[in-house]
């Protein structure tokens, strides 16, 4: 039979033992997510930018509280946002939360168009008969609900 060698490995001729790279593969991570984030953050601004509409894409309405010269009319009529119209005389109150006011109009309260407006001060003609541009809207308990635009005093 063949003899058999044994070597005794001593701590001179082992192999070098390697460096920790453990704290140097943390850093890489974190150096990678950081320039992750901050490229998502920019793209993601840029990208915003992009889907951005231009002041000439959206419709061009400014509404104002002031009466017209004539002290009869108050807001901007436009007809294109606001086509609805009505009729009758501004009472103070709406129905179960809908609306701040109503136009009492002939034929019985179920006829009443119950008013909102966040550009016309209505207040300022309560009592009064007047005919109002506005838009409608679903109500759970109005039978029509309605954001007022323009009204005129008659």
């Amino acid at each position: 039979m063949a003899e058999q060698i044994f070597h005794q490995i001593d701590e001179k001729t082992s192999p070098k033992k390697h460096k920790n790279t453990t704290s140097f593969n943390k850093i890489s991570v974190y150096l990678i997510g950081l320039v992750i984030c901050v490229l998502a953050i920019i793209l993601g601004r840029w990208g915003a930018q992009l889907t951005v509409r231009s002041g000439e894409d959206l419709p061009s309405v400014t509404y104002t509280q002031d009466k017209d010269a004539n002290g009869k009319a108050w807001g901007q009529k436009n007809e294109k946002l606001c086509p609805d119209i009505a009729e009758g005389t501004m009472r103070e109150g709406g129905i179960d939360g809908e609306g701040t006011h109503h136009l009492q109009r002939k034929g019985g309260k179920d006829q009443n168009v119950y008013l909102t407006s966040s550009t016309v001060d209505l207040e300022l003609v309560e009592n009064k008969k007047v005919k109002v541009w506005g838009k409608t809207y679903a109500a759970e308990t109005a039978g029509w609900l309605m954001d007022v635009c323009y009204l005129e005093t008659k």
